[in-house]
């Protein structure tokens, strides 16, 4: 797809990923990649106690996450180079309990054209947990493409 073409799906759904379980194993890997051990993530007899009824991840590996959901879910530019450009808003709306399924929503916000052959892309990512009433997530992620 070329960068140009994206102008005219501005306000459209790109894409939805396939479901991804996040798993206990996940979370005590991130836990340790993050040096974060708070009991609610890794502790699942204390977890339990808490409002939450178990170990919930990370809203930072929920985050991380939208990278492979993202790939699944949308066919990216036909362009030399592409880079996360970070967010311009960010939400964590619901945890994420260990053992749920979720996935991501892409709806493209906005594309402009910084200079010749640089774009800017702005995508509305949503988080779904399968059988949740609210998201996990929900953000406005940007992209620098580089023509």
């Amino acid at each position: 797809m070329k960068l140009e073409d994206l102008q005219s799906r501005i306000g459209e759904v790109l894409g939805t990923s396939e479901w991804i379980e996040v798993t206990q194993a996940q979370i005590d890997a991130f836990a340790d990649a993050t040096d974060d051990h708070q009991f609610i993530h890794v502790n699942p007899a204390m977890a339990a106690a808490t409002p939450f009824g178990g170990t919930i991840a990370h809203g930072f590996l929920t985050l991380s996450l939208l990278s492979a959901m993202m790939a699944s879910a949308v066919e990216p530019p036909a362009v030399m180079m592409s880079i996360n450009y970070g967010f311009d808003k960010m939400r964590f709306v619901t945890p994420v309990r260990s053992g749920k399924r979720i996935r991501g929503h892409f709806k493209l916000l906005e594309m402009v054209e910084k200079r010749p052959g640089q774009w800017q892309q702005k995508v509305e990512a949503t988080v779904e947990i399968e059988g949740g009433d609210k998201p996990a997530l929900i953000a406005e992620w940007l992209f620098q493409h580089f023509a």
